[in-house]
């Protein structure tokens, strides 16, 4: 039992909260600094760095033979890290993994894991060596390069960083979780990063958007695609961002005549695990969350990935493909954290900062590596200028060897004696007297000098020998100049870095594998709805459908038609149709001058006798009673020099025109903006796009038309009422050639009610871009139409009255349309009673301008012709449907997609869509 004693226990009273702050404290600078983060100069954490210096230490080099894993580990825990052999062995892992590593530092022999997930083999199976690109980060170590610091039981010393001859911290990148930050950096081509290295030695001015030039984005290991570059800006600009990363992915067709589609994936993203990835997208598959897929499976090998999706026949490879993106790993995100240690502090860094310190690390690694070569190098040459002095008196050293008792004694007298005896090859004392941080060369012989005299062997002393001596003497001779020079000389340090770098670049660059997808946008729906050609129609009451292209089919001019579009109501018909990419915008113009946005493919999908939806109904209740009058397909809305030099021409019924560049209508709006002031009286008529340097031809019900420059009209605001476009006049007693008129009008010509009453209209509006190879379509109410030359219409100024275009009687009927038109193109005729048409432009003749016309379609007694649309001639053939509407699906041109509608709008009636 222990003895009970008076004397006073000594006790410390401590601050629980302090305490617990200051080891949680210290725990987490352990954490950040000796294991989490990575070494901005060398790229390595704490146990990477001991993997690779242990294995060096242990000669498994690259040129060596393997040795087994277990040795390797024992190695490196028993001198180097005292952690676990599981942390050890799984650095070492990753860094043998060609598929976790861009470049990896581990030739690992054997099981070691596979991009499925699998676990590598024990320690004990697997063997290893270094790569020839780690002994790059290892070189120079043996001369005094950098610091070393002791082991953990202080037995050994290890150094506290690599040289590194490469940046491995950019072409390799690292990962980590520390306390309170992360790190998540991603791997560089070195072909790049040695590229923009050697563009910031060349102008250390040099800005990230410059170093962006040369070092264009990540390259992962597994390849793939980085879809979109905005991600990738950021995060070189600042050190943090998200990059979208995309498998690479084909569409290719198989079966009898090529009918059915497979999607072949040969890589994907970075750090997705591949077998996981499939498991789940067969369960999205058995979920009915994905369809379209028949069958999927894994064939990939030791020849490479390749992952097969097979398409059920009726649905499309692209939209599935877009479905797998947004749905499984084929698409995933790399969130960039450039976080790393700089001089013991987490730091985050961007693209130059990390060039900047290893830059700076290679500078220091340069100077003392150089300053310990000087050294040996002066080291030697003293020894050389002793033996060099011997030779000179060689007669007399051999006497005084001979003549000394033992070898200190020998020793004295050589020193004795050489005490006034000049050295006259002294090259090292003349450039010791360069350097004003060595010491003065001393007169006589150095203990050095003497000791390596005596041990100089007798074969020294031929002829030969004496020659060796001298010219080994002169090379040192220059390599202390050289190596005083370089110390002395930034510009040479640089260059010397530089050479490395090209010859880091010459024995270890390649090219990419990540390919990249500039100026992708986010997935979104629309990339979930195939892209294809569609046509709109729109109904006098109102209601809007669109339906596929094919579902329409090609008869000869003079035919009867076929049953096109049912009408919601016994009253209404069909009044407009035009042809739009599914993907393309609808801008939505009203009477009273405003603007909605819609997408094609939002609207109702139907049959060709479907009713369709009430527009109210697509623009919601911002329409409220102001209807409709025209809709313009418009391909896209994203393109600054798209919409800068593109323009909108707005026609109203009195002839007022105005111009106005599309970007003023490239921000949509739920509740739509103002698009032309309207005057009293008028309302908006037909809308087209231009490219600025067009023909203008608007036409009247009375058959009179007017051609003039587009250039007359000059751009306005969005909210300007426009100029005058043509001249109106009553009806009775026009002549057939009017003069022209000054069209210098003030920019709001207004008329009242009663002149707008009794005076003509315009029907419609034209932009010839092309006169030679189009022509000038007109149709009138009751089926008569021609083409006519558009060189027939001279050119003249806005205002004009204008000239005849069609000889309009009680047969034709007034005109109702005009088109421009190529030969290759069709038409799609509506009339009142819902009867479509679709006939070749090439039937109908090329009359004269002042001609009526013949007859397009046969109408009955009490119908008319309420619509007239052209379909570009790459639609004629509807099964093709990769070919249909060049217009529509390849892009967007300097003209609009399809053809302007106007139309009347009513209330829809109760409980109908």
């Amino acid at each position: 039992m222990a003895e009970l004693t008076d004397e006073p226990q000594r006790i410390i009273p401590i601050n629980i909260e302090d305490e617990m702050r200051g080891a949680y404290i210290d725990y987490s600078m352990s954490v950040i600094i000796s294991r989490a983060l990575p070494d901005v100069r060398d790229g390595l954490k704490p146990v990477h760095r001991r993997v690779l210096y242990g294995m060096s230490d242990l000669g498994v080099s690259y040129n060596r033979a393997h040795k087994k894993s277990a040795r390797i580990v024992g190695e490196v825990l028993g001198k180097y890290h005292p952690h676990g052999d599981s942390s050890v062995y799984d650095t070492m892992v990753r860094m043998a993994q060609d598929w976790s590593l861009r470049y990896p530092l581990v030739d690992g022999q054997g099981n070691f894991g596979s991009v499925d997930g699998d676990s590598p083999a024990a320690m004990r199976y697997t063997e290893a060596r270094l790569k020839r690109l780690a002994d790059e980060l290892l070189g120079d170590l043996d001369k005094n390069t950098v610091d070393f610091q002791p082991n953990f039981d202080d037995s050994l010393q290890e150094p506290t960083v690599l040289p590194a001859r490469f940046p491995n911290l950019l072409v390799n990148g690292s990962s980590g979780i520390a306390v309170g930050m992360a790190t998540n950096m991603a791997p560089h081509n070195l072909t790049e990063v040695v590229n923009g290295i050697v563009a910031y030695l060349e102008n250390p001015e040099i800005t990230v958007e410059g170093l962006m030039e040369y070092v264009t984005a990540p390259d992962f290991p597994t390849g793939g695609i980085i879809y979109g570059h905005e991600g990738v800006k950021q995060a070189l600009r600042t050190g943090r961002g998200r990059i979208v990363m995309r498998a690479k992915a084909t569409i290719e067709t198989y079966g009898p005549g090529g009918n059915r589609e497979r999607i072949i994936v040969t890589e994907i993203p970075y750090q997705v695990n591949k077998a996981s990835m499939i498991a789940k997208t067969a369960e999205l598959i058995n979920d009915k969350q994905i369809e379209g897929i028949s069958d999927l499976r894994d064939e990939s090998d030791r020849d490479g990935m390749r992952i097969v999706y097979e398409i059920r026949q009726a649905d499309s490879a692209s939209v599935v493909l877009n479905n797998l993106y947004k749905k499984t790993q084929l698409q995933a995100s790399f969130g960039v954290n450039n976080v790393a240690l700089v001089k013991g502090r987490p730091l985050t860094l961007n693209l130059r900062d990390l060039i900047v310190h290893f830059v700076e690390h290679r500078q220091e690694v340069v100077i003392r590596r150089t300053q310990y070569e000087l050294a040996e190098a002066r080291k030697r040459a003293h020894i050389l200028e002793g033996l060099l002095r011997a030779l000179d008196y060689l007669d007399k050293v051999i006497e005084l060897i001979r003549a000394s008792p033992d070898g200190d004694a020998a020793r004295a007298a050589l020193m004795r004696f050489f005490d006034d005896k000049p050295f006259s090859r002294s090259k090292l004392g003349r450039l010791i007297e360069q350097d004003a941080t060595a010491a003065p060369a001393p007169l006589g012989l150095t203990d050095v000098q003497a000791r390596a005299i005596l041990d100089m062997r007798l074969q020294r002393l031929t002829g030969l020998e004496r020659d060796k001596l001298e010219q080994e003497y002169d090379e040192l001779a220059k390599a202390i100049e050289y190596f005083l020079n370089v110390l002395a000389s930034q510009e040479l340090r640089n260059q010397i870095i530089r050479d490395e770098l090209f010859e880091m670049r010459e024995r270890y660059g390649d090219a990419r594998r990540t390919r990249i997808e500039y100026d992708a946008a986010d997935l979104d729906d629309e990339d979930l709805i195939e892209e294809l050609p569609m046509v709109v129609t729109i109904s006098n009451a109102g209601y809007i459908k669109r339906t596929a292209l094919t579902e329409y089919r090609e008869q000869k001019r003079g035919g009867v038609g076929s049953r096109g579009v049912a009408t919601a109501r016994e009253d209404d018909f069909n009044e407009h149709l035009f042809v739009a990419s599914s993907h393309a915008y609808l801008l939505f113009f009203t009477e009273s001058g405003r603007c909605f946005w819609k997408k094609v493919y939002q609207l109702a999908e139907g049959g060709k006798t479907t009713k369709g939806t009430h527009i109210k109904n697509v623009l919601g209740d911002v329409l409220g009673a102001d209807p409709v009058r025209a809709v313009l397909p418009v391909r896209e809305l994203k393109s600054a020099d798209y919409l800068e030099n593109t323009f909108l021409v707005f026609c109203t019924e009195q002839g007022v025109i105005k111009k106005t560049t599309l970007e003023a209508y490239s921000r949509p709006r739920t509740a739509g903006i103002i698009a032309i002031s309207i005057n009293e009286g008028d309302r908006l008529l037909d809308v087209c796009l231009t490219n600025g340097s067009s023909d203008i031809v608007m036409a009247l019900r009375s058959g009179r038309a007017i051609r003039f420059p587009e250039t007359n009209v000059r751009p306005m605001g969005r909210g300007a009422t426009g100029v005058r476009g043509i001249s109106l006049r009553v009806r009775a007693g026009a002549d057939d050639e009017a003069e022209e008129v000054d069209a210098d009008l003030p920019e709001t010509d207004e008329l009242t009610a009663d002149d707008a009453a009794t005076r003509d209209r315009v029907v419609g509006m034209v932009c010839v871009s092309n006169a030679a190879s189009e022509t000038l379509l007109v149709i009138s109410e009751k089926g008569y139409g021609k083409r006519s030359e558009i060189s027939e219409y001279r050119t003249t100024k806005r205002g004009g009255k204008g000239i005849k275009t069609m000889q309009v009687t009680e047969k034709t009927g007034e005109l109702v349309a005009i088109k421009n038109v190529a030969p290759d193109d069709d038409l799609m005729i509506i009339n009142r009673s819902g009867i479509t048409i679709r006939t070749s432009v090439s039937q109908i003749p090329v009359l004269g301008r002042a001609t009526q016309g013949v007859r397009v379609i046969r109408l009955t007694d009490d119908d008319a012709i309420s619509s007239v649309a052209k379909i570009a001639g790459d639609d004629k053939e509807p099964e093709v449907v990769a070919e249909a509407v060049a217009e529509v699906t390849a892009g967007v041109t300097a003209e609009p997609v399809g053809p302007t509608i106007e139309l009347t709008t009513e209330e829809p009636a109760a409980g109908e869509e």
